[in-house]
């Protein structure tokens, strides 16, 4: 067994605060990464281990192949789609090396900007204190910068809360005059409700300046297998994605996934409605602590706003982690105001929610540790 060097809760909080993942190793209840806790199925498990000597020992298959794998789950032809080592290999690509001036609204996914080269990303701060995104100012500045490139997550993170279908309608239709591309990251729309009527991916066809992104490690409960998506009818903006993706970037297990997923189709439907049932009782809980912000949620996690008189979001994480062995998410380091007040909870079972919103009443007041 792996011997790490921390002694103390303290010295084992240090430790993992600086990781970016391998949480499961460490022993604690994770409320910081967000995943469907209910997806995949044992079966999936059971093939994949059935056919583990052919995944490891042959060459997995390239990107035309892998597409027509996504195409067959989402409905939708395989030339519009790349498929990527996540979502976090495609932001890369589009941040990294396609974008002259991309811009994005903050909060948000710090991927986006930290893939950027220095000067190329504009943060357009989201209205405050409500979070909204304003999409005619947004495609105001998006236009007088000059970016080629505009983002909206949505559900977006860490605030969890929907971009109105008509908005981005109206967004797009406005930077399609300026050659700005439209990247709309639906990687949590799966949480929302009425998800098949908010996406925009069925009507893709329609609006030749958008692409949608989606990482399918969230929805799917699949982080470790890496797999991600964009989706468009702009030949020429997919034809440059593609060009920056290497011939073998999906391994095996994730391309045997992708061949088996359609057969579990009612299995995953049901896994993200009691994901949103146990989310929206969460919810409720959070909302009864006194002095709490709490923003109605569309994804697998809450954004909350702590009293004024309670400590900060870096000490609530660090004393709910110390005393209580759960970790959550602040937002020091967002660019946002007041952001060391906000913190962010992914929504696990009920009994884990139950006993964070216990431990979180606990901590919030605290002024020291003995468990240091």
């Amino acid at each position: 067994m792996t011997q790490f060097k921390y002694k103390t809760q303290k010295e084992k909080y240090d430790f993992i605060s600086k990781q970016h993942g391998g949480y499961y190793r460490h022993n604690f209840i994770d409320h910081a990464y967000l995943y469907n806790l209910y997806f995949p199925p044992n079966a999936v498990f059971t093939t994949l281990k059935e056919n583990i000597h052919d995944i490891v020992l042959n060459y997995p298959m390239a990107q035309d192949a892998l597409a027509e794998l996504i195409g067959t789950i989402i409905d939708q032809p395989a030339e519009r789609i790349v498929v990527g080592n996540g979502a976090a290999e495609i932001i890369k690509i589009l941040s990294g090396h396609l974008a002259k001036k991309i811009i994005i609204p903050v909060p948000s996914f710090n991927e986006y900007a930290n893939a950027a080269p220095e000067g190329g990303v504009v943060e357009f701060p989201l209205e405050f204190p409500s979070f909204q995104l304003d999409v005619d100012k947004y495609a105001n500045e998006a236009i007088k910068v000059g970016a080629d490139i505009a983002v909206v997550v949505t559900p977006n993170n860490p605030t969890s809360l929907l971009v109105p279908k008509a908005d981005l309608i109206r967004l797009t239709q406005k930077l399609e005059k300026h050659n700005c591309m439209l990247v709309i990251d639906e990687s949590f729309l799966d949480f929302a409700e009425n998800k098949e009527t908010i996406s925009l991916e069925k009507e893709i066809h329609n609006y030749p300046n958008m692409a949608i992104l989606k990482s399918m490690s969230k929805a799917y409960g699949i982080c470790g297998l890496r797999i991600g998506y964009i989706l468009t009818a702009n030949s020429t903006f997919s034809d440059s994605v593609r060009k920056g993706i290497h011939i073998w970037n999906i391994n095996g297990f994730a391309e045997e996934f992708l061949r088996i997923l359609p057969a579990f189709k009612q299995e995953f439907n049901d896994s993200c409605k009691k994901v949103i049932s146990d989310r929206d009782e969460f919810y409720r809980g959070l909302c009864a602590i006194k002095g709490m912000t709490i923003f109605k949620p569309d994804a697998n996690f809450i954004f909350c706003r702590l009293p004024d008189n309670a400590l900060n979001g870096p000490e609530v994480v660090e004393r709910l982690f110390i005393e209580h062995n759960i970790y959550i998410k602040d937002s020091n380091g967002k660019t946002q105001p007041d952001a060391d007040r906000y913190i962010r909870i992914a929504s696990r079972t009920r009994e884990e929610n139950s006993n964070l919103i216990e431990a979180l009443v606990d901590v919030m007041y605290s002024k020291s540790s003995s468990n240091e």
